[in-house]
């Protein structure tokens, strides 16, 4: 046996392929075709979300055999091993919705699990689809391993009458066909070629903000995250992510030492100047949680709002994430950040350097159509902002990008839903009236369970022409596609008797985005009495199974929506095992 490169004494997969205890451990591995020299090198979860469900996830599969030839080049052992996906395009608009967020979490647990399992010694993940990218970085920072990221790549647009189609147009287009603007047959030719290819959402939905995140956060490789999915050159992507996380191991650099606060700064700097989802707001406390460290909704919003918007991506503005690549893609995006002060450079990343020794080397300027400068943005905001108030005393978060400054001030009447299909119902029969606030209330993290997204509803109310002529709240999410006066995530949600649960129709609704402003003109009195007659949390049908489960586990939206301490609690690390 050759003299191997890794000294496996203090590395986890010690425990399975060292000494003579091990044989039987051994025997597993010689019969899976691997050498003596394999066993004994260090062992490399290749983890994926590669299922059938949509196109998201169908090119991972793919992808992975070549970050698996990377780790090979480099004197690794690649594990590969697959992980679920809850793909929210397929889950939209009904009860499978309540399965989408519950599977971060199951997502981040089951490859937990599997890297404690078989004691590897560091990670490569790859994921396509909304809660897929957050639920396989809070996995590699909670299990502090070296660890790399990559994107699955978005999918390519459809192109129909001289302009770029995505799904959020479909979503869209039925609401148009209920109004009676779009015909069938349209409708049917639209849905047809919307989706061409295999990737993800194209527009800067979740998918598309957290791909971003992850070079922003330092776990991916710089520009990983832009080809689509379709190009060949993400393998190559593959394949240097596979020697990264080697090199990361040699150098016992792991997934803390490059998400830390800075770097989540970094991340939600990115989100706002690109008009990100505003699930991220979710998922970057989430993340933080994972590490120990205190970032919450208000962390978030308070980045977003002092953040300038000058990235021109759907739903609110023109450009998809295969124009956004071409223009240069995330680097070019935070050479603009760095530009005007607001990058933190020393953060680690994935290639073992600097976050200003990578943007040193990118020669790339803003192209001013897809990446606008800086110095000369869309606004002078950011495009997600945060809003409180006596109705989200735990705040709310909307996305304003490409909304005008007298479009994100709103005061009108509430129309209060005890859940979505109420209010789905309402917006198909239009029974709802001009410069209302719709409000949905049962929707949150327990109460839902799962904090459905609520994209069916306010395409919809988009496709009627209606978007920008009501509001909506909820204590629900919204996707990354939604456009209009969209509030999700306050709280306390209803189930825990936040204010939401306490609004009648009727109740004179205030919302600023420039205020940062959710209130409703109720008293301090008129709601201790409304509370002192409120009858508890509606029931759900979910008494048992998965969702029961996670309705019991799951806290504040604010803080993530996680379901356990995190590392604040910790009383060990997984690679000092």
């Amino acid at each position: 046996m050759n003299k191997p490169r890794f000294d496996k004494s203090n590395l986890p997969s010690r425990y399975v392929t060292e000494g003579v205890a091990r044989a039987p451990h051994r025997s597993y591995l010689y019969a899976m075709g691997l050498t003596e020299d394999e066993i004994h090198q260090p062992l490399v979860g290749v983890a994926t979300c590669w299922n059938e469900a949509a196109p998201c996830n169908i090119a991972l599969s793919r992808q992975a055999q070549s970050v698996k030839m990377g780790v090979k080049a480099a004197d690794g052992t690649p594990r590969e091993f697959t992980t679920i996906t809850v793909t929210d395009g397929i889950a939209m608009g009904h009860e499978g919705m309540r399965s989408s967020l519950a599977s971060r979490e199951v997502i981040a647990d089951s490859v937990e699990l599997t890297m404690r399992g078989h004691s590897y010694d560091a990670i490569v993940g790859l994921a396509g689809c909304d809660k897929s990218l957050p639920g396989m970085m809070m996995a590699m920072v909670r299990l502090n391993t070296p660890s790399v990221f990559m994107y699955g790549g978005s999918i390519l647009p459809g192109r129909y009458k001289g302009r770029d189609l995505t799904v959020q147009d479909l979503f869209e287009a039925v609401g148009e066909n209920q109004a009676g603007n779009l015909s069938d047959a349209e409708l049917a030719i639209m849905e047809a070629i919307a989706c061409p290819s295999a990737g993800a959402c194209g527009g800067q939905f979740t998918a598309n903000t957290m791909a971003c995140v992850s070079e922003a956060i330092g776990l991916a490789l710089m520009n990983s995250s832009g080809a689509p999915a379709p190009y060949e050159s993400r393998d190559q992507y593959g394949e240097a992510s596979g020697r990264a996380v080697m090199n990361l191991l040699e150098r016992n650099i792991r997934a803390r030492d490059i998400v830390t606060r800075e770097s989540l700064i970094n991340s939600a700097r990115v989100v706002a100047c690109t008009g990100g989802s505003t699930n991220a707001g979710l998922h970057l406390p989430a993340i933080a949680h994972e590490a120990g460290i205190d970032f919450d909704l208000d962390d978030v919003c308070e980045i977003f709002r002092d953040t300038p918007y000058f990235v021109d991506l759907k739903p609110g503005g023109a450009y998809v994430a295969k124009d956004l690549f071409e223009a240069g893609g995330v680097p070019v995006v935070m050479k603009e950040l760095r530009k005007a002060g607001l990058m933190y450079e020393d953060c680690m990343t994935a290639s073992g350097r600097s976050m200003g020794e990578e943007l040193d080397k990118i020669t790339r300027e803003a192209d001013g159509k897809v990446i606008f400068s800086v110095a000369n943005p869309i606004s002078k905001t950011g495009g997600v902002v945060g809003l409180k108030g006596n109705l989200a005393p735990l705040g709310a978060i909307v996305k304003i990008a490409g909304m005008s400054e007298s479009e994100i001030k709103f005061t009108g009447p509430a129309r209060v839903f005890e859940c979505e299909e109420d209010a789905f119902a309402a917006v198909q029969a239009r029974t709802y009236k001009e410069g209302e606030v719709l409000v949905i209330r049962n929707e949150g993290p327990a109460g839902g369970p799962g904090m459905r997204e609520m994209l069916a509803t306010t395409a919809a109310l988009s496709g009627q022409g209606m978007g920008k002529k009501v509001a909506l709240i909820t204590d629900g999410r919204f996707s990354g596609a939604t456009r209009g006066f969209c509030v999700g995530h306050v709280g306390p949600e209803a189930a825990h008797c936040g204010p939401i649960a306490l609004i009648e129709d009727g109740d004179m609704i205030t919302l600023d985005a420039m205020a940062g402003e959710i209130s409703v003109a109720l008293s301090d009195e008129e709601m201790a009495a409304r509370k002192a007659k409120w009858k508890g949390p509606r029931p759900t049908i979910y008494a048992t199974g998965a969702l029961w489960k996670y309705a019991q586990l799951v806290g504040p939206a604010n803080k993530g929506a996680v379901t356990h301490p995190g590392g604040k609690k910790e009383a060990h690390v997984y690679m000092d095992i």
